[in-house]
């Protein structure tokens, strides 16, 4: 499911790739929450300079007009950047589905988004209703893909029963103190990706030893370390947020080396049900505890 793509001349990798359903995802994006405005322009418009393809935002975070805006700028052909937006808790209903997505496309400044997520799952509409109205949109060409976020895995198998291989993601938090091994395993069994947020746990990698232990011991940071376990999990992406050209270049350069089987169990060893950081009480499902 996931593929290198190499420079010419037989230098390092650029980026690995996973492939659903005919379309070439980045294994690395750029999540955007919490930037807005021009923090948020300049951040977008740096990193798809860097090379970054891949570029999530959401009807919640309040910044769609801006990601739209620095694709323009950055004179990227919008083909060539794979854009993740997801629906707000309370547009879930069929007409609110096609008429927030509408706006996202607005604000967006395109035709289409790439993928389409269902933000958190909700309790008051059923969730055949929403899944329906995205399938529809997928139908009349404004979203290529479908899929869902913050799903456990229970919620995994019902998205599935009810649209099949059309739901390619389910997005959640993931980063070495969360083990998320029966999301993993769902999504491969149901040929989806998973794509990590808040991959660093909001910087705490680089406060643990066993990582600063391994990173030091590959010249790369505890950051880089802990995005390189993520993207060798065939099939994960990663979305770390960064605003600084220079935090922005430090996870990108992460295609130049690999963990060695003794690197990946150490880090295994880091994550437990109990490391969640982000957490919604009384929306968020009942997590499983793998």
């Amino acid at each position: 499911m996931q593929g290198t793509m190499k420079k010419q001349g037989g230098e390092a990798p650029a980026m690995r790739f996973i492939t659903l359903n005919g379309t070439r995802i980045p294994a690395l994006g750029l999540g955007t929450y919490p930037m807005s405005g021009q923090t948020a322009q300049r951040a977008i418009t740096t990193a798809i300079g860097i090379g970054y393809r891949h570029i999530d935002t959401a009807q919640m975070y309040g910044n769609e007009a801006d990601v739209g805006a620095a694709i323009k700028e950055s004179g990227i052909d919008r083909g060539q950047i794979f854009v993740t937006t997801k629906l707000d808790n309370g547009n879930h209903a069929a007409a609110e589905v096609k008429y927030s997505t509408e706006q996202s496309l607005r604000k967006l400044a395109t035709d289409y988004v790439d993928l389409l997520l269902i933000h958190w799952p909700v309790r008051d509409v059923p969730l055949a209703e929403t899944l329906d109205a995205m399938a529809k949109l997928k139908a009349a060409g404004k979203v290529r893909h479908i899929g869902v976020s913050n799903f456990n895995t229970t919620l995994m198998d019902d998205a599935v029963a009810l649209q099949g291989d059309a739901i390619v993601c389910n997005q959640v938090e993931y980063h070495v103190f969360l083990s998320q091994k029966a999301v993993v395993a769902a999504a491969r069994k149901h040929k989806m990706m998973v794509t990590a947020y808040c991959p660093v746990a909001h910087g705490d990698v680089a406060k643990d030893a066993t990582v600063i232990a391994i990173a030091k011991r590959l010249n790369k940071t505890p950051t880089q370390v802990a995005l390189r376990w993520l993207v060798e999990q065939d099939p994960v992406a990663a979305i770390p947020k960064a605003s600084s050209r220079a935090h922005l270049e430090e996870n990108f350069s992460i295609f130049d080396f690999e963990l060695s089987p003794a690197d990946r169990a150490a880090i295994d060893k880091l994550g437990s049900p109990r490391g969640r950081i982000i957490n919604w009480p009384g929306v968020a499902p009942v997590w499983d505890r793998d």
